[in-house]
């Protein structure tokens, strides 16, 4: 097995303590699925944080859900994007290792889960996984894209056993999920 650390920071103060551990718990897990060694590290942000983090890293005023900054040496090739089917043997990475910061935005997890009926913190973890599959080489700058990414990250939450977390709303994405490999962008 790999090694992989999550780290997650709750910066609003608004998560409880084992709710933050909880999506750790389970980015973790869903890493590892993934098969890629390495560490993630995760902030918790409000609307006023994720928003200045967008207009100084993106150039785009006003929130998104996630941002995400690919660490990884810049002169190592980028690995291709990973297997719709994470039961299949491509599906592993053992030779990259991932090295990213994330940001996500309580405040829009909150406008997506609430609506949908489901706990904030699915839609969290659902925002880290978005993130991890940008440094794994997805992307979601176009429709197609966009939508073999979120099949991704659905099966990704399936093979944890958290269940589908972007097909449960509906598939709507009002702040675009953002990030991108090395650029610290969002939608």
């Amino acid at each position: 097995m790999s090694i992989v650390e999550v780290q997650v920071v709750d910066e609003t103060g608004r998560v409880a303590a084992d709710r933050a551990e909880w999506v750790a718990a389970h980015a973790r897990k869903a890493v590892i699925a993934l098969g890629v060694p390495g560490e993630v590290r995760v902030k918790i942000v409000d609307d006023a944080a994720m928003s200045a983090a967008h207009l100084e890293f993106s150039e785009i005023e006003g929130t998104t859900d996630v941002l995400t900054f690919d660490l990884t040496d810049p002169e190592d090739p980028p690995p291709d994007p990973p297997s719709l089917d994470p039961r299949s043997p491509n599906f592993v990475r053992s030779l990259y290792a991932l090295d990213t910061d994330i940001l996500i935005c309580l405040d829009e997890g909150l406008r997506h889960s609430a609506p949908a009926g489901y706990p904030v913190e699915r839609e969290l973890l659902l925002y880290v996984v978005h993130g991890v599959l940008h440094c794994l080489g997805m992307d979601d700058h176009d429709e197609a894209d966009a939508a073999a990414m979120h099949r991704m990250e659905d099966a990704v939450l399936e093979v944890i056993g958290v269940g589908a977390v972007y097909g449960a709303r509906g598939g709507a994405t009002p702040g675009g999920a953002g990030g991108g490999p090395a650029t610290g962008t969002g939608d």
